[in-house]
């Protein structure tokens, strides 16, 4: 009997740690110890009948709906309760399996998911005979491409897609299977190098039938928003965007989900609150063994969308959040530098320009905005220091498969817009404009940011700024345009664009 004719719904339940509170409103770890004692907060509502037992199963669905809206901490230990539950419950691997990497980002730990499936058994054979429906082994057969297939992690992510392609052509009703499809193919568009929208188009079309079907469906909501993730398709991820919040408010990243729409439409002061909310659900329940990376990821975007709306305190405020989430979680490294992008980022969108010395480990964010800085103050030594170590980066030929991996083109695009205003300094103008030019035809590959800007200087926007500066308003207008056509309601190209239409006459050239 196909799933969506199950009558049995579960409406997923899962921890916000409220309840243990201290008198700061940050989560106690010691009161979290046990899960008696916590407070049961929704996630979304799942349908995925099993041949588990009732306590296994409800311990699955709760990973699952969790696994939907990323949540992967949390997600992991329900897997691990079902599995406990009940060791021979092929499906429990199966998610567990995926709650160690984030699949539209660059894969960080291979071997964590492949241990989970070993835990189910040695060869893939074994594995397979641990399910017990053609559906069960369908869904291991995917995850079973994914982590235990040889080759390259975009290779593993295309046999991931075609996998699940299969098992939705054979199950086109099942909500689950069509979420995870919805899913794996959102996942394939940097391994295919998609550049047409057409696997993000059929994901949205997936998901938003979903939607109509299961308007509490956590994946529903959440892939509508990444389907649709760009400034000419946002407006119809609109309604999820509204909605997302309201079904798993227990979730930090569907939280702060919505914001990736609000952004896309120039939505500053939602998508600040959206990811107000997000913070503080992440702070609240964070733990020692936890990721801090939601907590980073929510202030980031906050501390974008206050410079937006022109609001320099809180952004500021949003920078003491992060130092100080900084020496409460020791972060692994990749964390350890959110604090010196946000001063980067707030020095450029504030224009409040001041030398900055570069560390030998200097992020493209970090010397960008110390090259540009020197670059405003006639410090072109160090300018050309910083664009070194940009240079550095960029050689690095990362190019990235990840759907969300830009690889080493933001280093590129940053290392061009150092050298151009090097050469306008030097007055070399036809020498800069050159380097703009060549900055724009890389950044064209990179599709619109999904979020803050991506390089911290949107290079459209720098551009129209030089043009202003050699007298060309014209030209000048047209490059801000096109940024707030990338961007809508940047500010800053808000007040270029305004500038360079209310200039007088063009400069000879």
């Amino acid at each position: 009997m196909p799933t969506h004719e199950r009558t049995r719904t579960l409406v997923i339940a899962v921890s916000v740690l409220c309840g243990s509170c201290n008198g700061t409103g940050l989560v106690d770890p010691a009161a979290r110890a046990s899960r008696p004692q916590e407070v049961v907060a929704p996630t979304g509502s799942v349908v995925f009948p099993t041949s588990a037992g009732p306590a296994a199963q409800a311990e699955f669905e709760r990973g699952v709906a969790l696994l939907h809206s990323f949540g992967y901490d949390r997600a992991r230990e329900a897997f691990v309760r079902a599995r406990t539950l009940e060791p021979g419950f092929a499906l429990a691997y199966w998610g567990e399996s995926l709650t160690y990497n984030h699949l539209l980002s660059p894969e960080r730990d291979l071997e964590s998911p492949q241990r989970a499936l070993l835990r189910l058994g040695p060869t893939r054979e074994v594995r397979l005979s641990k399910a017990t429906t053609e559906l069960e082994r369908g869904f291991l057969r995917a995850v079973e491409a994914l982590w235990m297939n040889p080759g390259s992690e975009a290779e593993r992510r295309i046999a991931y897609l075609r996998a699940m392609e299969r098992l939705y052509a054979g199950y086109p009703e099942d909500v689950e299977v069509a979420s995870f499809y919805a899913l794996a193919l959102l996942v394939a568009i940097g391994p295919l190098e998609d550049t047409s929208s057409r696997l993000a188009m059929r994901a949205g079309a997936i998901s938003l039938e979903l939607m109509a079907r299961q308007p509490l469906h956590p994946g529903a909501a959440h892939y509508t928003i990444h389907a649709f993730d760009d400034p000419i398709h946002a407006p119809l991820a609109l309604p999820a965007a509204r909605h997302y919040a309201e079904i798993a408010p227990a979730v930090s990243h569907a939280l702060h989900m919505p914001s990736h729409i609000f952004m896309q439409l120039g939505m500053w002061q939602q998508a600040l609150d959206s990811n107000r909310a997000a913070f503080r659900v992440a702070e609240a329940q964070w733990r020692p063994i936890d990721s801090p990376g939601d907590q980073f990821h929510a202030a980031d975007w906050a501390h974008y969308s206050a410079l937006q709306l022109g609001n320099a305190t809180e952004a500021s405020d949003w920078i003491e959040r992060v130092d100080a989430a900084i020496e409460r979680t020791s972060p692994l490294p990749r964390f350890e530098s959110a604090g010196r992008m946000l001063r980067a980022r707030q020095m450029i969108e504030r224009e409040q320009w001041e030398l900055v010395p570069l560390r030998p480990d200097s992020t493209a964010s970090e010397a960008l905005a110390a090259g540009l800085a020197a670059s405003k103050l006639g410090e072109l030594d160090r300018a050309d220091a910083a664009r070194r170590r940009l240079t550095e980066l960029a050689q690095r030929g990362d190019e990235g498969s990840a759907t969300f991996d830009r690889g080493s083109k933001p280093a590129r695009v940053s290392e061009l817009e150092v050298l151009a205003l090097i050469a306008l300094n030097r007055r070399e103008i036809e020498v800069a404009l050159r380097h703009l030019d060549a900055a724009i035809a890389v950044a064209e590959t990179m599709g619109a940011p999904r979020g803050a800007a991506v390089p911290l200087k949107p290079i459209h926007e720098l551009y129209g700024e030089v043009l202003l500066e050699l007298g060309r308003p014209k030209a000048a207008a047209e490059k801000f345009e096109q940024s707030l056509r990338l961007m809508p309601e940047r500010r800053l190209s808000l007040r270029g664009l305004d500038l360079a239409r209310s200039s007088g006459s063009e400069a000879p050239e």
